[in-house]
C-alpha cells in the first residue's frame, strides 16, 4: 500500500522549491547586472543589459511573493479541510459507537428484561435521530455555502420573520418559563427568504435559551440603522470568553459552557446562522461590548422601498 503525504506537506515542499527556483537565479542575475553596469566598455549596452537583468530579477521576486501567498493560502485551506474532517469524524463516531453498542447488546441477548429492552430501543432511537439530525445539518450547511439552496428574493416584513422564529422557538422551549422581551421598530422590511431568516433567528433564540440559567431572560430587538436592519438577540447567560469568540461561528465549535453543562448540540447552529445571513448579503457578529451574557447581532440590507419610505417621512 502506497503512502501519500498530506496536502499541506506537498504545499510546504512546493513553497521550498519555489523559493530555491526564484531566489537563487535572482541573486545570480543581480550580481551579473551589477557587474555589467560596472565594467562593460560600452556604457549604453551595459546600461540596457543591466536594466533588463534587474527587471528580470524584480519580476522573479514578485512572482515568488505572489506564489508564496497562494501556497500559504492553499496550506491554510488544507488545514481547514483536515480540521473539518477530523471534527466530522469525531462528531459522527459518538452516536455510531452508541448505536453499535446497543445493537450488540440486543443481538447477544445480554438483556432479557422486556422493560430494559424497551429502554435500550428508546436510547437506540434517540441516537439514530441525533445522527440523522447531524447529517441533515451538514448537508444543509454544505448546500447553503455552495449556493445550492434556492432562497426566495422577495420583500419580507421583519415582523413576520420574528413571528415565525418565535413560533419555532416555542416548540423548542416546550412551555419553559422565559422572560422574553421583543421590541420591533414598525415598517422594517428586508429582501430574502422568510423561512430561512426565521430559521437563523430561531437558532439564536434556542442558543440563548439553552445556555442561560433557571432565571432565563432573553431580549430580541429589531431596528433600522441607516440602510441596514439590525436584529439583536441578548441573553443573561454566562457569556462567551474572549478566547472562544473568534471561532464561535466555525463548524462543530462549541463553547466551554456548553461542554461543561453537557448541553446537547452539534456545534453547527451558529455556522448555519452565518451561512444563511451571508447568503442574504448580511453579516452576523457577537457583540463583545455587553458586560454580561451574550448578544448576537444580525445586520441585513434594508429593503429599498422601506428605506425610501423612511427618507420621505423624514423629509
Amino acid at each position: 500500500m502506497r503512502f501519500h503525504a498530506p496536502a499541506n506537506v506537498f504545499l510546504r515542499r512546493a513553497q521550498l522549491i519555489l523559493m530555491v527556483a526564484a531566489i537563487v537565479p535572482t541573486i545570480l542575475l543581480t550580481a551579473l547586472g551589477i557587474i555589467l553596469l560596472a565594467i562593460h566598455s560600452n556604457r549604453g549596452v551595459a546600461i540596457v543589459a543591466g536594466v533588463l537583468v534587474l527587471t528580470l530579477c524584480t519580476t522573479s521576486l514578485v512572482g515568488y511573493i505572489l506564489g508564496s501567498v497562494f501556497v500559504r493560502r492553499g496550506a491554510s485551506l488544507a488545514k481547514v479541510q483536515t480540521d473539518f474532517l477530523s471534527s466530522v469524524s469525531h462528531e459522527l463516531r459518538t452516536p455510531i459507537t452508541s448505536i453499535r453498542m446497543f445493537i450488540e447488546t440486543l443481538r447477544d441477548q445480554r438483556v432479557t428484561d422486556p422493560a430494559a429492552q424497551h429502554e435500550i430501543l428508546c436510547l437506540l432511537h434517540r441516537e439514530m435521530v441525533r445522527l440523522d439530525g447531524l447529517v441533515g445539518k451538514l448537508i444543509e450547511l454544505s448546500r447553503i455555502e455552495d449556493g445550492r439552496v434556492p432562497f426566495e428574493r422577495a420583500p419580507v416584513a421583519v415582523a413576520d420573520v420574528v413571528a415565525e422564529a418565535l413560533a419555532a422557538f416555542e416548540t423548542v422551549k416546550l412551555g419553559t418559563r422565559v422572560d422574553l422581551d421583543v421590541t420591533l421598530e414598525p415598517g422594517l422590511e428586508v429582501m430574502g427568504d422568510q423561512s430561512a431568516l426565521a430559521q437563523a433567528l430561531a437558532n439564536l433564540l434556542t442558543n440563548a435559551w439553552k445556555y442561560t440559567a433557571d432565571n432565563k431572560k432573553i431580549s430580541l430587538h429589531a431596528r433600522a440603522i441607516g440602510k441596514q436592519v439590525s436584529i439583536t438577540v441578548t441573553d443573561n447567560g454566562p457569556g462567551i470568553p474572549s478566547h472562544e469568540q473568534k471561532r464561535i461561528f466555525e463548524k462543530f465549535e462549541r463553547g466551554r459552557a456548553a461542554v461543561d453543562g453537557r448541553e446537547s448540540g452539534s456545534g453547527l447552529g451558529l455556522a448555519i446562522v452565518r451561512a444563511i445571513v451571508q447568503a442574504h448579503r448580511g453579516h452576523v457578529e457577537l457583540d463583545t461590548a455587553v458586560s454580561a451574557g451574550a448578544c448576537f447581532r444580525i445586520s441585513l440590507p434594508r429593503h429599498a422601498r422601506a428605506t425610501a419610505g423612511a427618507a420621505t417621512a423624514t423629509g
